[in-house]
């Protein structure tokens, strides 16, 4: 059992600067972005996306709410929460907190439903916002078939017009 164990820890040394190595590499045709300004104080922004009681009125596309099961900001916390759709479908999501760098940068990983690693990076421009959104997949066709079957695209596009309807009720 100790060899085995140590065998598999072995393997795993060896594979985890190959996958480092691949996720540096040109990965455009496994990713989806998208970048938005707001008028509003990065730390603002970054609260925003890291407090239950804000995300959980603009979180998801046009039509959906959100159930925050457990929110745990920090370096291996974890996100549960229900997007409930405006079909009546729920969709189950869990996501991994990897990095937090306040008001910064926010790292995880969505390990439920189709995987993929999200970064948003919070930039402070002339006063505003500027939030970055990279999603990346482990390969194209993965990517491919989100933006198809969950219109992951436009939902990215209107989950950050919600943020920006949010932040413009906030004095």
């Amino acid at each position: 059992m100790t060899n085995g164990f140590g065998g598999t820890f072995d393997q795993l040394a060896d594979y985890l600067p190959k996958v480092k190595a691949e996720d540096e590499e040109d990965s455009s045709d496994r990713e989806l972005t998208a970048t938005r300004i707001f008028d509003a104080p990065r730390e603002l922004v970054f609260k925003m996306w890291t407090e239950v009681g804000h995300v959980t009125k603009w979180w998801g596309p046009d039509g959906f709410r959100t159930t925050i099961q457990r929110m745990d900001v920090r370096p291996g916390g974890e996100w549960r929460f229900i997007m409930h759709g405006p079909d009546g479908r729920d969709y189950i999501n869990h996501k991994v907190f990897k990095e937090i760098v306040p008001p910064e940068r926010i790292v995880y990983d969505h390990v439920s439903g189709p995987p993929h690693r999200m970064t948003v990076l919070f930039a402070e421009k002339d006063g505003k916002t500027e939030i970055s959104v990279r999603m990346i997949f482990a390969t194209a066709e993965l990517r491919e078939a989100v933006i198809r079957e969950f219109h992951a695209s436009e939902g990215l596009k209107q989950t950050l017009n919600r943020l920006g309807d949010e932040l413009a009720k906030l004095p």
